[in-house]
């Protein structure tokens, strides 16, 4: 993996069956030159309400990985971070288990914030990913549709109706 410089940020992407370790992600992020800031979010597998045991995710393998180094590329290019690590799980993953993580690092807060929802919500909207739900009794859900209020937190981020 490269190294990262002030005019290099570091950019990893990985799509894995098993966890990440949070922890080490974030003090990956904290060590890089000039860190001011290190956001991080995990998003977890909720047992909603009770009545999930579990979510089936697939993904596109190497489009999928793709595609969200292309976002956080992008993400490097219109804020200056030093580091952005996107995580994605697939397989079965429990209720109360990660599934996904998006850790940005930057000297200044605003920008590592910034980065790392701006990742987070196109990595929701365009990263071919599929779930569905395995419930309590066992029975499987269908493929769970794309929402609309995903499509709309990405939108905020087109350059036509950001406001940055």
């Amino acid at each position: 993996m490269p190294a990262a410089s002030p005019a290099t940020p570091l950019v990893d992407v990985r799509v894995q069956p098993g966890p990440f370790d949070l922890p080490a992600e974030s003090a990956r992020l904290s060590a890089l030159p000039d860190v001011g800031a290190v956001v991080t979010f995990t998003g977890i597998c909720r047992s909603d309400g009770g009545r999930l045991e579990a979510l089936e995710l697939e993904h596109y393998p190497g489009m999928a990985e793709e595609e969200i180094g292309r976002v956080a590329g992008e993400a490097a290019a219109r804020w200056p971070i030093a580091g952005a690590i996107a995580v994605h799980r697939y397989g079965r993953i429990a209720a109360g288990e990660d599934i996904v993580l998006v850790a940005t690092a930057s000297a200044h807060r605003g920008a590592a914030f910034a980065a790392a929802e701006f990742l987070m919500d196109w990595m929701k909207t365009r990263a071919p990913f599929w779930k569905r739900e395995i419930f309590k009794d066992g029975t499987v859900g269908p493929w769970v549709e794309a929402r609309a209020a995903d499509d709309a937190a990405a939108d905020r981020w087109r350059p036509d109706t950001a406001a940055e």
